[in-house]
C-alpha cells in the first residue's frame, strides 16, 4: 500500500476493512491479533487497571533508575565531586526525557485514539512517524554535541563551577551521542502498553537496567573510567533496550501493531498531533529541567554564602532532587498505565469507562505516593547515604531538605494523573496548562521569591533553606487548579454522555 497523504485526515484501516472505522478483532486472516487491544472496552476496568499499571510503574521506576544508579556509583567511587558532576548534568538528561515523551508520548496518544476508534493504518502511521521523529532530533542532537561551544553553553546555564565543569562535560557528549537509543527505547515502549502487552514493556526497559547497572559496576568501580564509565554504560544498557522494543514490532507476530517502512514517510498532519498531544509531557519534563537550571544557580549562590559551600549544596540537593524524581515515577507510571485505556474507550465514545478509568487512576496514584512518603520519612538517612553522602553536616542538611520538598507527595498524584487525562482524551491546550502550573508557573516564582522572604519571617532559615521549601507550596497550588478543572470536566462527560456535545480530536 502507497504511504497516504498528508493531507488525508482518515485512512482504510487495513486492505480487508472499511475506512469507517470498523471496530477491531475481525481480521479473517489473525482473528486473535488485536484481542488484547479490544479487550480495554470490555474487561473489568480495576483488573485493566491493575494489569496495566504494575509493569508501567516498574518501567517508569526502571527508567528513572538510570539516574539514579549512575549517581549512586560516581558517588561511591568519586565522592562530592561525582555527584556534582552529575547534578549539573542532570537538567540537560531530562531535556532528553522530555524530547523522548514528547514524541513518544504524543505518538502513543493518537495511536491509543485510533485504536479506539478502528483505524488500524492509521496507528501504525503514528507509530512509524514517531520513529522517524526519534532518528531527525537524535540527529540534532548528535551534530551539536560535536560542537564544544553548544556543551559549554548548557554547562554554563546548569551553573557548573570550573572544578565540576570537565567532568560533566565529558559524561555529557556522551550520552548525546548515544540519545537516539534513549528516544527510541523509552518513547516508542509506551507503543507496546497501547498493543496490549504491559508485560514485554517492562521487560524492555528491565534489560537496559540490568545492562547499565552491570557496566557501571564494571566501568566504574572496577576498571576506574569515572564519570566517562558511567556514560557509557548508561548508553550501553539504552541500546539494549532500544533494540528489544525494535524487536518487537518488526518481528514479533500477531501484535495489533507492526512498524512498517512505508509508514515512517513523514505525513505532516500526523507529526502535528503527535507534537501537540506530546506537548504536555514534555512540558512535564522541560519544566523539571527549568527548574533544575534555576535550582543549580540560585544552589551556587546561596550555597557559596554557607558553611556548606557551592559545591557540596550542588551534591546534596541534587540528591533530594534525584530521590524526589523516583518518587514521582511511580505516579506518572499510573497515569502511563491508563492513558491507553482511556484514549481507547473515549475513542469508542464509552464515557462510563473513562469515568471509572480516571477515579481509580487517581485513587491507585495517591495511595503510592502515601507509600512513597513513609518510605522517605522512615529511611531518609539510609537514602541520603547510599548516595555516598557521609559527614554529619551534609547529612542532617540533605535529610531535613528532602522531607520538606517531598511534603506534599501523598497529593501529588492526583495532579499528574488529572493532567495526562486531558493529554490522553485528545485535549493537549488543558493537560499543557495543568502541566506548568507545578513545574513552571507556581514553582520558579517561589524558588526567587522565597530565599528573599523567608528568613526574613523565620530567622532560623537562611536563603539556602529557603530553596527547599518552595517545592510543597508549588505542589499545593497545582493540586488546587487541578481539582477545579477536573470538576469542570466531569461536567463536560456528562453532556457528552448525553449526547449533547461532540468530542473532537
Amino acid at each position: 500500500m502507497a504511504a497516504p497523504s498528508a493531507t488525508k485526515t482518515k485512512l482504510p484501516l487495513d486492505l480487508n476493512e472499511e475506512s469507517t472505522g470498523a471496530p477491531l478483532g475481525k481480521d479473517p486472516k489473525n482473528p486473535g491479533r488485536d484481542s488484547k487491544v479490544s479487550r480495554m472496552g470490555t474487561a473489568s476496568i480495576p483488573r485493566l487497571i491493575t494489569e496495566f499499571a504494575i509493569p508501567a510503574i516498574l518501567g517508569m521506576v526502571v527508567n528513572g533508575a538510570y539516574n539514579v544508579v549512575d549517581s549512586i556509583f560516581l558517588g561511591q567511587a568519586m565522592g562530592e565531586i561525582g555527584l556534582s558532576a552529575a547534578t549539573v548534568a542532570n537538567p540537560i538528561m531530562i531535556v532528553f526525557m522530555a524530547i523522548s515523551m514528547l514524541i513518544g508520548n504524543g505518538g502513543n496518544a493518537l495511536a491509543a485514539l485510533r485504536l479506539g476508534e478502528g483505524r488500524r493504518v492509521d496507528a501504525e502511521i503514528s507509530l512509524g512517524n514517531t520513529v522517524l521523529l526519534s532518528v531527525v532530533v537524535s540527529a540534532i542532537v548528535g551534530i551539536a554535541a560535536l560542537n564544544p561551544a553548544v556543551l559549554d553553553g548548557l554547562l554554563t546555564l546548569s551553573s557548573a563551577t570550573d572544578d565540576v565543569r570537565p567532568y560533566a562535560r565529558a559524561f555529557l557528549q556522551i550520552i548525546c551521542f548515544g540519545f537516539i537509543f534513549q528516544c527510541i527505547g523509552m518513547g516508542v515502549n509506551n507503543f507496546i502498553r497501547t498493543a496490549g502487552a504491559p508485560n514485554r514493556a517492562l521487560v524492555t526497559m528491565l534489560i537496559g537496567l540490568v545492562v547499565s547497572t552491570a557496566l557501571n559496576y564494571l566501568f566504574v568501580l572496577r576498571l576506574g573510567w569515572g564519570v566517562e564509565g558511567s556514560a557509557l554504560a548508561t548508553i550501553i544498557g539504552q541500546a539494549a533496550s532500544c533494540a528489544a522494543v525494535l524487536w518487537y514490532f518488526v518481528f514479533t507476530r500477531n501484535v495489533p501493531l507492526k512498524l512498517h517502512f512505508r509508514y515512517m514517510a513523514p505525513h505532516l498532519r500526523v507529526i502535528g498531533t503527535i507534537l501537540s498531544l506530546g506537548f504536555a509531557s514534555f512540558a512535564v519534563q522541560a519544566g523539571m529541567a527549568v527548574v533544575n537550571f534555576v535550582i543549580n544557580h540560585l544552589l551556587v549562590q546561596y550555597g557559596a554564602l554557607s558553611p556548606i559551600g557551592a559545591d557540596d549544596a550542588l551534591a546534596s540537593i541534587g540528591v533530594v532532587q534525584r530521590v524526589a524524581m523516583f518518587t514521582v515515577l511511580p505516579l506518572v507510571g499510573v497515569a502511563v498505565a491508563i492513558q491507553p485505556l482511556l484514549g481507547f474507550n473515549y475513542g469508542a465514545k464509552l464515557i462510563d469507562r473513562v469515568r471509572k478509568t480516571l477515579w481509580y487512576g487517581i485513587a491507585g496514584a495517591t495511595v503510592l505516593g502515601t507509600v512513597m512518603w513513609l518510605v522517605v520519612h522512615l529511611f531518609p538517612e539510609f537514602i541520603v547515604g547510599a548516595f555516598g553522602i557521609t559527614h554529619d553536616g551534609l547529612v542532617d542538611f540533605t535529610v531535613f531538605a528532602l522531607k520538606v520538598q517531598l511534603l506534599m507527595l501523598p497529593f501529588v498524584g492526583f495532579q499528574i494523573v488529572g493532567s495526562n487525562y486531558f493529554q490522553a482524551t485528545g485535549q493537549p491546550a488543558k493537560s499543557i496548562v495543568l502541566s506548568l502550573t507545578r513545574q513552571i508557573l507556581f514553582l520558579v516564582p517561589l524558588l526567587f521569591a522565597l530565599p528573599e522572604v523567608l528568613p526574613h519571617i523565620l530567622p532560623q532559615f537562611t536563603g539556602l533553606d529557603a530553596l527547599y521549601f518552595a517545592t510543597p507550596m508549588a505542589d499545593f497550588l497545582s493540586i488546587f487548579v487541578t481539582v477545579i478543572f477536573i470538576i469542570v470536566e466531569m461536567k463536560r462527560l456528562r453532556k457528552l454522555e448525553r449526547g449533547e456535545i461532540i468530542a473532537k480530536f
